[in-house]
């Protein structure tokens, strides 16, 4: 039977392996699916899990509920050797192992992509996994917190100062999300003022959110500048050693919560294959998904998709004739790709990627949103309700629909859950604070120069054991406070 590896399980994997599972048979094919997470995380809902809007385990898809037929194998892909069709599998907990295949399907992802920034690898954090977006909102929570205690100055300056590196649509979101959440928070701090908070965003191009209209990026930027955000264009960051924030402006200020979203780049897993890449380091694919070597020849039994691959963009729109890396794109050729695979095992033909865009909306905080569809515009309220409705229904399963939307509802009536549980990073630490640990042992003294030796002393056993009473059986059990004896009756 046909073993189909799908190396990665976000959006274009998992899209794969579910809809393989509605095309092929359990008798046709079995289909494996490695990642090294047990779940696909809808990175759209990021910045709302930033914000306190939606709650963390609801933004991702558990893959062992859902792929039905598929094995899941949660370790990573350390290698790939398609000439003689192997993969090395590595788990976190035991030996690597090797795994052949029939079909490989490759769908690893992307990572942050940062630069050598002096102190941006030891001070900032990215904003492409979920754990990062529940880190980032429980740190903006605690340092209120802490600047509640703090009277004016440096320290509580910098605990109240949030940076957000990268003006696309993740760092547009995300900077949204946060100044929302500030805004939040100041009702249950009377000792802090909306003027104790400041947040940044740095963007090194002259305009933000390329994938808009400029009437549009310009009308987030006034948006942001009458809520107290301040966009640094034109700007580039120079160092965050330590959390201070040099600009290549001159400016300087100090910020314990860094956010790095300024692009990303093909996972890194590519280098130990034998597959072609192009030059930016991404799977090199023709438009029907299948890889394809820089002569333009076919890989047999090799397929990409989503943002490891460079997947040609038939609509002539996409920046530099390829497909931008984008949950739109993933979702959708993850969806061809099993049929094409599907139609390869029988003999069919396959069909190229072809996608106009739907247009773009993001999220810019509780009410707020932008949306651009050619020339079609709409901002503020209407858009947020857009954001919400398209992201509602674009999250893969019912059941995480409804567990989103039902958040969502609550929220309406309860308002934003601001508990944050930043003690989680560190779990053991008040087991460890107070357990009890056996104690050393004590060196016994040694004894002076010249001291005569004591002779052991031994204890005299008795001639004759006493007998206690019931230790010869059952009968009569040993008390320690006996029962006294009844009274006889009186008259």
């Amino acid at each position: 039977m046909t073993r189909i590896l799908i190396v990665g399980g976000g959006y274009a994997g998992f899209y794969t392996a579910w809809k393989l599972e509605k095309w092929l048979s359990a008798s046709e094919a079995e289909i494996v699916v490695v990642d090294p997470l047990s779940y696909l995380t809808y990175q759209p809902f990021l910045p709302e899990v930033v914000g306190g809007a939606i709650d963390a385990r609801h933004a991702v898809v558990d893959q062992r509920r859902h792929l039905k037929r598929s094995r899941v194998i949660t370790a990573k892909v350390t290698k790939i050797d398609h000439a003689t069709k192997t993969a090395e599998i590595t788990p976190a907990v035991g030996d690597p192992w090797t795994l052949g295949y029939d079909q490989i399907v490759v769908t690893a992802g992307s990572v942050s992509r940062t630069f050598p920034i002096p102190g941006v690898a030891d001070e900032a954090i990215g904003l492409k996994t979920i754990e990062e977006a529940v880190a980032i909102r429980d740190r903006i929570v605690r340092n209120f917190e802490l600047a509640a205690n703090l009277p004016p100055g440096p320290a509580r300056d910098r605990l109240l100062t949030f940076v957000v590196v990268g003006g696309g649509f993740a760092g547009i979101e995300v900077f949204g999300e946060m100044r929302s959440l500030a805004s939040a928070l100041l009702a249950r701090y009377p000792q802090l003022t909306f003027d104790d908070t400041h947040l940044h965003l740095i963007e090194a191009m002259g305009r933000i959110m390329p994938e808009v209209s400029l009437p549009t990026s310009q009308w987030v930027l006034k948006n942001y500048a009458e809520r107290g955000a301040i966009v640094h264009l034109d700007t580039q960051l120079k160092d965050a050693t330590g959390g201070v924030i040099q600009l290549s402006t001159g400016e300087r200020f100090e910020s314990d919560v860094i956010v790095w979203t300024a692009g990303v780049m093909a996972s890194p897993m590519l280098r130990n294959t034998d597959l072609p890449i192009e030059e930016r380091g991404r799977l090199r694919v023709q438009a029907d998904l299948r890889v394809v070597t820089a002569e333009g020849d076919i890989v047999p039994d090799a397929w990409g998709a989503g943002d490891v691959s460079a997947v040609p963009d038939l609509t002539g729109k996409g920046v530099g004739g390829f497909c931008v890396p984008n949950a739109q794109h993933a979702v959708r050729q993850g969806k061809l790709l099993a049929k094409n695979i599907a139609a390869t095992l029988r003999g069919e033909g396959v069909k190229d990627y072809y996608h106009e865009s739907l247009g773009a909306v993001a999220g810019l905080g509780l009410y707020v949103g932008a949306f651009q569809s050619g020339k079609i515009a709409v901002t503020g309220f209407p858009a947020w309700v857009m954001h919400r409705g398209y992201h509602g229904l674009a999250i893969p399963t019912w059941e995480r629909k409804i567990r989103v939307v039902a958040g969502w509802g609550l929220n309406l009536v309860l308002g934003r859950d601001l508990v944050q549980l930043i003690e989680r990073e560190h779990p053991r630490v008040a087991f460890e604070t107070f357990a009890s640990r056996p104690k050393p042992p004590v060196a016994a003294a040694p004894e002076p120069a010249g001291a005569p030796k004591r002779a052991p002393r031994t204890r005299k056993k008795p001639e004759v054991e006493p007998e206690l009473p019931g230790a010869k059986g059952l009968e009569s059990p040993v008390y320690a406070n006996p029962a006294p004896e009844p009274e006889p009756a009186t008259k």
